[in-house]
């Protein structure tokens, strides 16, 4: 199946084009090539879901949440255990993210909720778009200042009807960007100072510099062009060299970008198809665990790839970054 959004990758590739800056980045990730690790990608635990995104480590509790899009599940899985457990929503769930011991936040299709994590009950935090019948939530992570920054899709995948928000944790609502089609991938570097943010239709990773007081951000640019050989941008993750890993959708593997060059550092083959995003975790983040999803694939590619819809894990040789959490702000410590 091919999606709508990809008939759009050209003319919103060539706009986005037109915006990249030559300003140069003000940290500095590695250059280095890293030397892939002779593990291979092994199963974390097998799961058939529809659509697996949206993978964070909960640093404090050492659990993977993920959720299942189409199945409208949001999932807490503890790899010592093996145990994962799922709690049902009431609608299609786009990303989740930490917060308190009782309860994370999660992005629904009518609106951002705090969900208690024993009885799945729903607590509104922002019913931002609940009148917009063209969209769901997608994809979203935390800013270093604790606010939840969550972007809209178009549902038909072929209109750049999207929005990218932040919601800060009183529910305080601010569109950041407009004239998305699939938001996507969205992280922050070690100090705070630069935002990287994923449209997949149109096939980049932007940057934009990131006021650590204010969390606004200004100075957009076009870092990473991503061959459409290789698939096409789905979620991220971030390293502690700051270089970008990213789920290829269509492209069976994880990537490892640099950041600042946008060269292809790495490329990690994923016995699935749909490669939807990573998450750095474990106790030491050094383990990118990885979901996948089964929608959108032939019979023959299912036949090929039976554990499409699992998580899985790799050691790639580096340290990831620890996930920002709801209602906590690092911007005061952050590393130099």
């Amino acid at each position: 199946m091919i999606p709508n959004w990809l008939r759009l990758m050209a003319l919103s590739g060539l706009s986005l084009m037109l915006a990249t800056s030559c300003k140069s980045e003000a940290e500095k990730p590695s250059e280095k090539p890293q030397t892939p690790p002779k593990e291979e990608v092994k199963l974390a635990f097998e799961n058939k879901s529809e659509l697996g995104e949206g993978p964070v480590w909960n640093s404090k509790t050492q659990e993977l949440y993920w959720v299942d899009i189409l199945n409208q599940e949001l999932h807490i899985f503890s790899p010592d255990t093996q145990e994962d457990r799922a709690l049902k929503v009431p609608s299609r769930i786009g990303t989740v993210v930490p917060y308190s011991p009782r309860q994370a936040v999660v992005a629904l299709e009518d609106g951002i909720y705090k969900i208690n994590l024993q009885s799945g009950d729903l607590e509104l935090l922002s019913d931002v778009e609940k009148e917009e019948t063209k969209n769901r939530f997608n994809d979203g992570k935390c800013d270093p200042a604790g606010n939840l920054w969550v972007g809209s899709m178009n549902l038909a995948e072929n209109e750049a009807s999207g929005n990218l928000y932040k919601i800060q944790p009183d529910g305080t609502t601010t569109k950041m960007l407009d004239s998305i089609t699939i938001s996507n991938g969205i992280v922050w570097d070690r100090r705070a100072t630069t935002m990287y943010y994923i449209d997949t239709p149109t096939g980049v990773i932007r940057a934009f510099d990131y006021n650590k007081s204010t969390a606004i951000i200004s100075n957009e640019r076009v870092v990473v062009e991503v061959d459409p050989a290789d698939g096409f941008p789905d979620g991220m993750a971030i390293d502690e060299n700051n270089n970008l890993w990213v789920g290829l959708w269509n492209g069976n593997a994880v990537v490892q970008y640099n950041s600042k060059t946008g060269e292809l550092m790495q490329k990690i083959e994923v016995p699935a198809h749909n490669v939807t995003a990573a998450a750095f975790g474990g106790p030491d983040l050094d383990i990118l665990y990885i979901t996948s999803a089964r929608v959108d694939m032939t019979d023959e590619e299912l036949e090929k790839y039976p554990l499409a819809g699992s998580i899985f894990s790799y050691k790639p040789g580096v340290k990831g970054q620890k996930a920002d959490v709801f209602g906590e702000s690092r911007t005061q410590s952050n590393t130099p």
